[in-house]
């Protein structure tokens, strides 16, 4: 049997974690790491599974989206749910993922369509943020410092500036007769 997973932590608490890495190796080498009091699993940089607890022991969820959200229900798989507080006012919060079907913990071979199904869940995902990512704006190049004028002595600067203050006087101009052609 080959090893296909890494785990983040030598504990005997992420034998869970390391049990669904080997159930979701069938799309590729899995890697548990801790995140926020659980498991993200994840292969080629992908997260498509976490292990959590919410609170009737560890459960393996799988990656959904808006495709695959009915494939789940109809297996009768509970959504990702958790309470979450926010301005003293608690509600009800859920993320995109399902619990694995019971029948598909038993072996990688039965788990692997499932597997294939969050996958193809996190590629989506990373497709679609990548798509929505802000565009990066070309660095300005620095233009060429400009070349340094001598500078006017102050003096200079004084008798060209009361030259503008002293308009010459206009002179009135006669208008020239017009003349009719007949």
């Amino acid at each position: 049997m080959r090893i296909c997973y890494r785990y983040a932590m030598a504990s005997p608490d992420n034998d869970f974690a390391m049990y669904c890495c080997e159930l979701l190796s069938g799309v590729g080498p899995c890697t548990a790491k801790r995140m926020f009091g659980g498991y993200g699993i994840s292969t080629s940089g992908l997260t498509l599974a976490l292990v959590a607890d919410l609170g009737g022991g560890d459960k393996l969820w799988l990656k959904a989206d808006a495709e695959t959200r009915g494939l789940y229900e109809a297996q009768g798989c509970e959504r990702f749910t958790y309470e979450m507080t926010r301005n003293g006012v608690t509600a009800p919060h859920s993320l995109s993922y399902y619990a694995a079907p019971e029948e598909a913990m038993e072996s990688p071979a039965v788990m692997l369509p499932w597997a294939r199904v969050a996958l193809e869940c996190a590629l989506r995902a990373r497709a679609a943020k990548a798509a929505t990512a802000p565009k990066v704006k070309k660095p300005k190049t620095p233009k060429a410092p400009a070349a340094k004028t001598a500078k006017m002595p102050k003096a200079a600067k004084t008798v060209k500036a009361k030259a503008k203050a002293v308009k010459p006087a206009k002179t009135a101009k006669t208008p020239k007769p017009r003349t009719s052609r007949a």
